[in-house]
């Protein structure tokens, strides 16, 4: 099992409608993994938040995992996920799209794009609940994620 001891699974959750976050925000505290969720509301505010730009975001740590809306304004999921994908200081960090679009055109451009994952956004807070109870079972509990840069 991929077990921290010394800290919590920092996650950066890039999602433009409150609602969505905050749905996302309570499915995660039902977990039984330690996780210490950041929230902005776009790619722009996402690349402030990895790169430490804002005096917000200064001693924020380097994120575990992102799960990341498609359609956002002002920079949307795929470009978001192109530029990171793009950093040679941030390439590492696996992004999970997480949105409404189940259109096969965005789940192929997510993956083709850099994408390690994609999860369509359930309507009821059971459903999500379940989503993210089988991320935190992949993610936290199967996969083994770099320590590089953290």
């Amino acid at each position: 099992m991929n077990k921290r001891p010394n800290r919590p699974f920092v996650i950066l959750l890039v999602e433009d409608e409150p609602a969505d976050a905050y749905l996302i925000k309570v499915a995660l505290r039902q977990t039984r993994t330690q996780i210490e969720l950041h929230w902005v509301n776009d790619g722009v505010e996402g690349f402030e938040f990895l790169r430490r730009e804002s005096d917000d975001f200064r001693a924020v740590p380097h994120p575990d995992l992102i799960l990341l809306d498609l359609n956002m304004p002002r920079m949307d999921g795929s470009e978001f996920l192109t530029a990171i994908k793009q950093d040679p200081k941030l390439c590492d960090i696996p992004v999970i799209m997480l949105t409404t679009s189940d259109v096969e055109r965005d789940v192929l451009m997510s993956y083709q794009l850099g994408a390690a994952g994609y999860i369509v956004k359930p309507i009821e807070l059971a459903e999500l609940a379940a989503a993210v109870k089988g991320l935190e079972n992949y993610w936290f509990g199967v996969v083994r994620l770099p320590e590089i840069g953290r």
